[in-house]
């Protein structure tokens, strides 16, 4: 099917009943989840990961779609009204949203805010749309060649642009890798590294690892920060919520740049949120004509991020359901709901789930309606929502992340997985480990060996089969050239950090 029929059929999935209401649930829990300072949309959709295997796979990934492009929304409201950013990509909104909530123009900047996502999200979805009607075509030229390129020279990627020192991503990785190994081997079925533990005859289980590393570690971290607990939001009115003639005027432009650059940054690997808005910020200030005013409290500074984040968010769909491999926590999570519910993601899925594909990319534009009812109406709401102290929700989440954990195997080894995945994220996270490329290896660790066994298999031991094919070629290049870049990056972003130091002194 072309993509308009693709994205017909995607709308009926998505506008059944079930979906329908999975995406609202997602839509709210992933505002209320952006709102509260300091628990952030992985440690949400962590904590609701369990509870999803209960659903159909495409209502439980429409759900935590949801609540990822939610919290886009949800993480800008405490950016604007405390100063607290509720995730990363909302860093940027902080700057100028907080200097114009000073100004009493938080209920003006929350609107402008909210129509900037719609827009940024909504044009993405058609974006995305027309992208994959090109990865039907693509995926039946794959074999074990190229997924063995794609998934090992993927998670090479993950090592650069997951953040942080080339150690503090190793380290993690390594771990994942190693516990990618445990359990039944792919190829043979042969059973590894079990230690006379029953449990680990079928492997370690992807939901009590990220639920701990992302979930219970995050509400560890949380109790630790009482910064957070003497800020008191300013209450918004609705009257108040209306933008000027001149605010609306000047937020169209940096609207549609956001809408092109977030779009851009969300088909290429890395945390594409977060840098669509810090890359549409500097945008802003260079070819806006108030870019002069940008950080001491301009519309443009909250309106082009905005768009960026979640133009960025939907168009990430694209490289996570037609490559198969989580270059993002977020990511990670969906494709976890995947492999448990046996589905394989990657460049068959258009063919052989349509209504996984279409429908998650269909429920993106019905998720962005849902959130604009949302947050427009209910931003009293969310205000109140910001005076709930921790103490009272935290441990609410705590017996929702073991119990959904419990009830995916019935197994009480998985809950003592939880709980020490969440002591490892603890202290991964206080000592600055990444922890995306743990879970990432432990999701692509088994698929590289079985690749690359079955390549071997196919060319009785010739290992020039995995560069023979012109796109394990094209691939391994493209990692190469990734690799190259960023190495040239750190390099002359060094090299200006040593230049302003000479100059200062």
């Amino acid at each position: 099917m072309n993509s308009l029929q693709g994205l017909l059929y995607g709308l009926s999935v998505a506008a059944t009943p079930a979906n329908l209401l999975a995406a609202f649930v997602g839509a709210f829990a992933g505002t209320a989840i952006g709102v509260l300072p300091g628990l952030g949309p992985v440690a949400g959709v962590a904590l609701i990961l369990p509870l999803t295997f209960s659903l159909d796979p495409t209502a439980g990934l429409i759900m935590m779609a949801g609540i990822f492009y939610g919290s886009m929304y949800g993480g800008s409201t405490t950016a604007i009204l405390l100063n607290i950013p509720g995730e990363s990509a909302s860093v940027v909104t902080a700057i100028d949203g907080y200097q114009l909530a000073k100004k009493g123009r938080a209920g003006a900047t929350l609107t402008i805010v909210a129509v900037g996502s719609f827009i940024g999200g909504t044009l993405a979805v058609i974006g995305v749309m027309m992208f994959s009607s090109y990865l039907a075509q693509v995926a039946i030229l794959f074999g074990p060649a190229e997924f063995f390129a794609l998934t090992a020279g993927g998670l090479v990627v993950m090592t650069r642009i997951s953040g942080g020192t080339l150690a503090s991503a190793l380290l993690p990785m390594t771990i994942g890798l190693m516990l990618g190994t445990i359990g039944q081997e792919a190829v043979t079925g042969e059973t590894r590294f079990t230690f006379g533990i029953p449990d680990l005859a079928e492997g370690v289980s992807l939901v009590p690892v990220v639920v701990g590393l992302y979930g219970f570690a995050e509400l560890m971290l949380l109790v630790e920060d009482r910064a957070h607990a003497a800020n008191k939001p300013q209450s918004v009115k609705m009257r108040e919520l209306l933008p000027t003639r001149t605010e609306w005027k000047r937020a169209v432009p940096s609207w549609l740049r956001g809408t092109f650059l977030g779009f851009l940054f969300g088909l290429v690997p890395g945390p594409a949120a977060t840098l669509a808005s810090f890359a549409s910020y500097r945008l802003e200030k260079a070819t806006s004509k108030y870019g002069a005013e940008i950080g001491s409290g301009a519309i443009e500074g909250v309106a082009g991020p905005e768009a960026a984040n979640n133009a960025a968010a939907t168009a990430s769909l694209v490289p996570l359901l037609a490559l198969g491999i989580p270059f993002t926590p977020i990511a990670a999570l969906m494709i976890s709901a995947m492999l448990v519910q046996g589905i394989q993601p990657g460049p068959l899925l258009i063919t052989q789930h349509p209504e996984i594909f279409w429908g998650l990319i269909a429920s993106a534009y019905i998720g962005n309606v849902m959130l604009l009812a949302l947050n427009i109406p209910m931003v009293g709401v969310w205000v109140s929502l910001l005076r709930i102290p921790h103490y009272l929700f935290i441990p609410l989440l705590l017996v929702l992340s073991v119990i959904g954990t419990y009830s995916v195997r019935n197994s009480i080894f998985d809950v003592w997985v939880l709980l020490g995945a969440g002591v490892l994220g603890y202290f991964f996270n206080k000592m600055k480990f990444q922890l995306a490329p743990l879970v990432v290896g432990l999701i692509l660790g088994p698929n590289i060996e079985k690749h690359f066994r079955e390549a071997l298999f196919l060319s009785q031991g010739d290992p020039w089969i995995y560069v023979e094919s012109p796109i394990a070629v094209a691939i391994w290049l493209l990692v190469a050239a990734i690799l190259v870049a960023g190495f040239i990056a750190r390099r002359r972003a060094a090299f200006a950090e040593a230049m302003a130091q000479d100059s200062s002194l």
